[in-house]
């Protein structure tokens, strides 16, 4: 790869942030029920990251800034039957659906750490929401519960959606996306 001849997109904060948000929710996801204090300590990375990407989608480079990539639900809607016809317009950074993946995510992830947070404090006694969730009734934890877990699910669903929209983009494209998002670069067309 020759890098002189291609286009700086992806930002270091911003890999960090995608290879280490991989990793967190894995250990998450398998550790649920056998090893709480992984568990927990994976969680906890997951809503950092989260908090960093809220920030540094204001603040970042220019495509980690939301105003780069976010579009209406129409914008994504053309692009996705695009994408179907092979007619799909290439974007240097995110592309319609993969905006709305970027979104999707930050918010099931949010919802999962959040009740992930509050199951934490009602079943282990810890963390931050320890004394909010002390007088609680135990259908709300059960709700909380419950919501975790689905949410879980919806984002692991999510990523395998994001995993095939990546392997169809880059074959639509001739562009190796996991290589840009390892190395930030990618060819200027």
């Amino acid at each position: 790869m020759n890098t002189q001849t291609q286009i700086k997109v992806w930002d270091l904060p911003l890999r960090v942030f995608h290879w280490t948000l991989v990793a967190s929710f894995l250990i998450a996801y398998i550790t649920e029920d056998d090893f709480m204090t992984v568990h927990s300590y994976a969680g906890y990375t997951i809503m950092a990251l989260i908090v960093f990407r809220l920030i540094w989608g204001f603040i970042g480079s220019q495509h980690a800034r939301f105003s780069d990539f976010v579009c209406t639900p129409t914008a994504t809607l053309t692009y996705l039957k695009d994408v179907f016809y092979n007619r799909s317009q290439r974007y240097l950074g995110h592309n319609p659906a993969g905006a709305a993946m970027v979104i999707a995510l930050l918010v099931s992830l949010l919802i999962t750490t959040i009740t992930g947070l509050a199951v934490f404090a009602t079943e282990e006694g810890l963390g931050p929401l320890v004394s909010l969730m002390d007088t609680t009734p135990n259908y709300i934890f059960d709700a909380a519960e419950d919501v975790h877990e689905f949410f879980a699910n919806v984002t692991l669903a999510l990523i395998v959606f994001h995993i095939i929209g990546v392997v169809v983009t880059s074959l639509s494209h001739k562009e190796n996306l996991i290589r840009s998002m390892m190395t930030g670069y990618k060819n200027p067309e």
